[in-house]
């Protein structure tokens, strides 16, 4: 069986299940595919069940997954906060459907409801409710206590409030936790993480470092060696640091130079001038490796490209930022384009996120402002 994508922009859940069916059955070959996900904007949200049990009946899958997102995304094309519906069928056989009920009490560890794990590589495909599933906690209690399994998702984002958002799993219908699929090792799945900045400055490891304050950068206080780096760029640059400034920490300390997915971005959120310590959105400890990072259109747009040039697959999933898209590209189909036009003829479906899921260096981290690609069969890298 192959891979297929079906679209509809039917303002009816009914017309748009029946017509995404009809478009998937045309192009599978005989017999169910052993995977259906699908993602739909807010104006399905409330007829998720009837979505979800026409796709059932009409294409006999072995399972389901979906979710309700602001945006969804088929071959080239994002369709940013307008009634659409995108399913994508997939041979993933043995695929194994995981529900994680959300964590209500500090006893409760997110990581409870996994099946029983053997120490083969799996990826965990995974769609989760912002206001209910503790992502963070969830990815870095994945990464401690089952290495061998990456995530890569994202967070539902059709509703802005607790209890807005649908995800699908089978034929139940939930609006909070996570639910997903776990692949066995002998799925063919590669991943790409694309955080969309660039680095000014020079590397600098932390000298001093203390939860998410970096006091010290290469033995001087964190705020002169910003201000020495911000003096040294040209205005343009000098803008962006003034718009958001980004911090790369790098994952992989025994590497000698470091480079496009060596780093875990994160937010630098404030200073403390009186201490002159930069404050980080994750913790940073004393002799970990930084350095500062920016984010703008071209860069993003540079980042994915040159992540995605030479790649191929059989079908792909894309996660992106419900911050990319218009918002940062001021064009459409920025992201659905180079990824679509990276690995055609392969059928490309996604969802714009509330945070993005996807691994950098040993283990699968929350983001933001970032496109995470799952390439299914013969994604190889280049």
């Amino acid at each position: 069986m192959s891979f297929a994508v079906a679209l509809s922009e039917a303002e009816s859940t009914a017309d748009a299940a029946a017509a995404v069916a009809d478009d998937l059955a045309g192009a599978l070959d005989a017999g169910g595919p052993a995977a259906l996900v699908f993602f739909a904007t807010a104006a399905h949200l409330d007829a998720m069940d009837l979505l979800a049990a026409t796709l059932a009946d009409r294409l006999a899958p072995e399972v389901v997954l979906g979710a309700g997102a602001v945006s969804v995304i088929a071959e080239g094309r994002e369709l940013e906060e307008t009634p659409a519906v995108a399913a994508w069928a997939a041979p993933l056989d043995a695929a194994v459907p995981v529900r994680l009920n959300p964590a209500l009490s500090a006893d409760h560890s997110p990581t409870d409801d996994l099946p029983l794990l053997d120490e083969q590589p799996r990826t965990l495909l995974l769609l989760a409710d912002p206001f209910s599933c503790p992502a963070d906690r969830l990815l870095e209690q994945l990464g401690t206590e089952f290495p061998q399994v990456r995530a890569i998702g994202g967070l539902a984002s059709a509703s802005g409030s607790a209890g807005g958002n649908r995800l699908v799993l089978d034929g139940e219908v939930f609006d909070d936790g996570a639910v997903g699929l776990l692949l066995g090792s002998e799925a063919e799945v590669e991943t790409v993480v694309s955080q969309g900045c660039r680095p000014i400055g020079q590397p600098y490891v932390v000298t001093h470092g203390e939860r998410n304050l970096i006091h010290e950068l290469g033995g001087r206080p964190a705020l002169e060696r910003l201000q020495e780096i911000v003096e040294g760029l040209d205005p343009s640059e000098r803008a962006l640091v003034q718009r958001g400034l980004h911090l790369g920490i790098v994952v992989n300390e025994h590497k000698l130079d470091f480079g496009r997915g060596d780093f875990l971005v994160r937010g630098v959120l404030g200073l403390e001038r009186q201490t002159r310590a930069l404050a980080v959105g994750d913790m940073v400890e004393t002799g970990t490796t930084v350095q500062f990072q920016v984010r703008d259109a071209a860069s993003a747009r540079q980042d994915l490209r040159g992540l995605m040039a030479g790649r191929s697959a059989g079908g792909a999933l894309l996660f992106t930022c419900n911050g990319r898209g218009r918002r940062l590209f001021e064009v459409a189909d920025q992201d659905a384009s180079v990824v679509a036009g990276a690995i055609a003829p392969a059928p490309l479906a996604g969802m714009f996120c509330a945070g993005e899921i996807g691994p950098v260096g040993p283990r699968s981290y929350l983001h933001g402002f970032t496109a995470s690609i799952a390439l299914f069969g013969q994604g190889a890298a280049p």
